[in-house]
C-alpha cells in the first residue's frame, strides 16, 4: 500500500473529512504560531492520491494529533524507521571516544541493544549492571524499560581509543551514572572493581581509571594498553562527566580472522 493510501484509509476509518483536518491542524498551526502546521484540504487530498507527494514534519505532526497515531507509526508509512538509528550508528562508527544516549520510541517493539539480558537473571540484579560484559543482541523493549534507557547516558569508546584495553575493546558502549561525577579513592581489589570514569576535555572524551590529586586529573589507562598516563588541570582543561556502570562490548569483531588486533604503538 502506497503511504497516500495508508494516510487515506487512517482517516476513513476515524470517517473524518478533509476540510474537518484542515480545521483542526489550523488550530495547532495558530497555537504553534507555524502555518507549517497547517494542512489544506486540497493538499491532503493530493498527498492521499500522489505516490510522489510526502509531508513534511509539520504537517505529519499534525496529522499524528488530529489521526490519534504514533509519530512513529507515520514515519513507517513513508520507510523511516527510529530504531533502526542505532543499527545504523554501529554500521558508520566515529574514531572518537564520545557521549551519547539510547533513544526509544515504541515499548511494544524490539530495540537493538548493546546487552543481551539473562532471561534468568533477577531484574533487583540487572539493575545493578555491575560487571555486565556480553555481545549485541535484540530483546523487546518492554524487558529493558526499568533500565531507564531513554534517559541514562551511554557512552561510545571510539575505534581508535585503546585506554582501558583489554578491558574496554574500542567499539564498546558503557553506561554512564552522571550523579557519580566525583574521583573517589574507593577501595578495589581487582581491575573490575576499579572505578573507571567517562571524562570530557577540550577536544573529545576519554574513558579511563582517573586518580585526583588537587587540581591534577590523572588518566590512567591499562597496564597492557598503548595508551600513555595524561595529567590535566581539573576542573579547566578536563571534566568528569560520571563513573561508568556497565560495558557491553563485542568480544571478536564480525570480521575477524582470529588475529589479535594490531594495537597502535605506546609513544
Amino acid at each position: 500500500m502506497r503511504p497516500g493510501e495508508g494516510l487515506k484509509d487512517i482517516r476513513r476509518r476515524l470517517q473524518i473529512t478533509t476540510r474537518e483536518v484542515e480545521e483542526n491542524s489550523r488550530k495547532i498551526a495558530e497555537t504553534e504560531g507555524n502555518e507549517e502546521f497547517c494542512i489544506s484540504n486540497g493538499w491532503l487530498t493530493q498527498v492521499e492520491n500522489n505516490s510522489n507527494s510526502t509531508p513534511s514534519i509539520h504537517k505529519l505532526y499534525s496529522l499524528a494529533v488530529i489521526y490519534r497515531m504514533k509519530f512513529t507509526d507515520l514515519l513507517l508509512l513513508y520507510g523511516v524507521d527510529l530504531e533502526k538509528m542505532g543499527k545504523y550508528q554501529h554500521l558508520t562508527p566515529l574514531q572518537r571516544t564520545y557521549p551519547a544516549r539510547l533513544e526509544v520510541y515504541d515499548k511494544e517493539r524490539i530495540v537493538s541493544f548493546p546487552v543481551r539480558l539473562d532471561p534468568g537473571t533477577a531484574p533487583e540484579r540487572t539493575n545493578l549492571l555491575s560487571r555486565m560484559v556480553e555481545v549485541w543482541g535484540e530483546v523487546p523493549i518492554a524487558i529493558i524499560q526499568h533500565l531507564d534507557i531513554r534517559h541514562r547516558m551511554y557512552g561510545y569508546i571510539g575505534l581508535r581509543d585503546y585506554t582501558l584495553y583489554p578491558l574496554i575493546r574500542p567499539g564498546s558502549f558503557v553506561q554512564i551514572d552522571e550523579r557519580q561525577n566525583k574521583v573517589k579513592k574507593l577501595p578495589w581489589r581487582t581491575e573490575f572493581d576499579r572505578p573507571i570514569y567517562f571524562v570530557e576535555f577540550r577536544d573529545g572524551y576519554a574513558c579511563s581509571w582517573c586518580e585526583l590529586h588537587g587540581n591534577r586529573l590523572t588518566l590512567i589507562p591499562h597496564p597492557l594498553s598503548p595508551a600513555s598516563v595524561s595529567e590535566y588541570v581539573y576542573p579547566t582543561e578536563a571534566e568528569v562527566v560520571g563513573r561508568v556502570t556497565a560495558v557491553a562490548m563485542r568480544l571478536v569483531d564480525g570480521t575477524a580472522t582470529g588475529d589479535p588486533p594490531r594495537l597502535p604503538r605506546r609513544p
